[in-house]
């Protein structure tokens, strides 16, 4: 006769992946919806219908979509190098992405890449190329 002791150990099976925790579900839900903001950006990039546009779409979803990933993988190795290595890239991102959307929207509309033909509002029409946008401040004695 076999061991029953064998028998009862090869139904077992591993308790990570019979009973997964609520820990082994959350690095997968970001990673996840970290995949669903990235696709919103990129159905951004096809659909929105000028390059203004494009670019909000792009900055904005794929930043907060590279950010859930980065947090989830993070989380997923779950040793504190690995968050910190995430933090990084989060603030890494968050500090040029919008500066580099920025620069590149400004260089589109000083060679005049045209506006949505919808769009109601352009705020640097009428501007000189090299004015600064705002008045500056007065001077206090």
């Amino acid at each position: 006769m076999s061991d029953p002791g064998a028998v009862e150990s090869a139904l077992t099976l591993d308790p990570t992946l019979a009973d997964p925790s609520v820990l082994g579900l959350v690095p997968a839900a970001l990673i996840l919806l970290g995949g669903g903001f990235t696709l919103l950006a990129a159905i951004g990039l096809l659909r929105m219908p000028d390059l203004y546009m494009r670019m909000q779409s792009a900055t904005k979803a794929g930043t907060l979509g590279v950010a859930l990933i980065a947090i989830g993988a993070g989380a997923h190795f779950g040793r504190a190098e690995f968050l910190i290595e995430a933090l990084l890239i989060i603030a890494f991102l968050f500090l040029t992405a919008p500066i580099a959307s920025h620069l590149i929207a400004r260089a589109a509309y000083h060679a005049r890449t045209p506006l949505w033909d919808r769009s109601v509002r352009d705020d640097l029409a009428g501007l000189p190329e090299d004015a600064p946008s705002a008045e500056p401040p007065p001077d206090r004695l």
